[in-house]
């Protein structure tokens, strides 16, 4: 008897240790996330909150905040400081981040965008239509406009120059400008030459004044441009509210990938930029960059891509993609949506 009354008294104790843990995690404050952003409309982040109706998660095991930064190799020092927990970085960025940030717990997560798709957006090195600069030649002894130096687009610009023997320094210069103010930079003749992403390509002054000299699907092909990144330490720490998040992200983006809901995207997106609906009917379409319907990021393509920052002298050391991605959360939060 006396050994009946304690088992009873252990698996009482157990199970109110288990309901203690239970009303703790149900009480626990909502895990924030912080993921970056660079140019609104193309990267996810600067959308998730104007659909937060269709997130099911937010405010209970997670908080979204969105950060912007002026390019991806900012956000290598915000994710070594803690101040991001998931970085929309560049081809061109992931590697550095591994190998000079020593962010070796560093993962790939998911999709952004990718470029080279046929029939999608790419995108442009544009220079003065009425300018100098008629082929790559012409841009010997002039001025290139970068956002950042090690970008996807300073990658993609300095490749490129290479294939006519062009070096940075020996035969051109460099400066840094917010890709916001390219437009300006080129109108001003700041710089000779300079890289436009979309929504800021479709400026219809700068249509007036510029013209294409050569696109990143030359130089590229298909590129796993940007993907979303997360430490493996964050990660494992807080995978439920990631799994939730990501649940969340996935309702959301085929929501704007949903032609149905194309008139409702422009309106979302005329608030936004503060640009005239007319001007906005790219977005989402086979204009606009081409976006992973369920975000799973192309990993050979990327293998590919990550292999010319070594090339062009950017980073040291190989880079083997699959070791530094974890598309489990992804995937975990595919199979709720089934």
């Amino acid at each position: 008897m006396a050994r009946s009354r304690s088992i009873g008294l252990v698996a009482a104790i157990s199970l109110l240790a288990h309901s203690l843990l239970a009303q703790g995690a149900a009480n626990a404050e909502p895990v924030k996330i912080r993921v970056s952003w660079i140019a609104p409309l193309s990267n996810w982040a600067s959308l998730l909150m104007e659909k937060k109706d269709l997130a099911r998660h937010m405010g209970k095991s997670y908080i979204l905040e969105p950060v912007r930064y002026a390019g991806t190799p900012q956000q290598i020092t915000a994710l070594a400081n803690n101040e991001l927990e998931i970085a929309n970085l560049a081809f061109a960025t992931l590697p550095t981040a591994i190998h000079n940030a020593n962010l070796s717990d560093l993962r790939v997560i998911a999709d952004e965008f990718q470029d080279g798709v046929p029939d999608y957006y790419s995108q442009e090195y544009m220079v003065l239509t009425d300018g100098p600069v008629k082929r790559l030649e012409d841009m010997k002894g002039r001025i290139i406009a970068t956002n950042a130096g090690g970008s996807a687009v300073d990658v993609a610009m300095r490749k490129m120059l290479r294939t006519v023997g062009l070096e940075q320094k020996r035969d051109y210069v460099m400066i840094e400008a917010p890709l916001p103010t390219m437009r300006a930079v080129l109108a001003e003749k700041k710089a000779d030459m300079v890289p436009l992403v979309v929504p800021f390509s479709f400026d219809p002054e700068l249509r007036r004044i510029a013209k294409p000299l050569f696109y990143n699907r030359d130089v590229m092909g298909l590129t796993q441009l940007l993907f979303w990144c997360a430490r493996q330490s964050f990660i494992d720490k807080n995978r439920a509210a990631m799994v939730d998040f990501m649940e969340d992200t996935l309702r959301i983006t085929y929501w704007f990938l949903d032609p149905a809901n194309h008139a409702e995207v422009v309106a979302i997106s005329s608030r936004l930029t503060r640009q005239p609906p007319e001007r906005l009917g790219w977005v989402f379409t086979k204009q606009d960059y081409y976006h992973v319907p369920g975000m799973r990021p192309d990993l050979a393509a990327l293998q590919r891509n990550v292999a010319l920052v070594k090339e062009l002298g950017l980073i040291g050391a190989d880079t083997d993609v699959n070791k530094y991605s974890d598309l489990t959360v992804l995937e975990d939060a595919t199979k709720r949506l089934k």
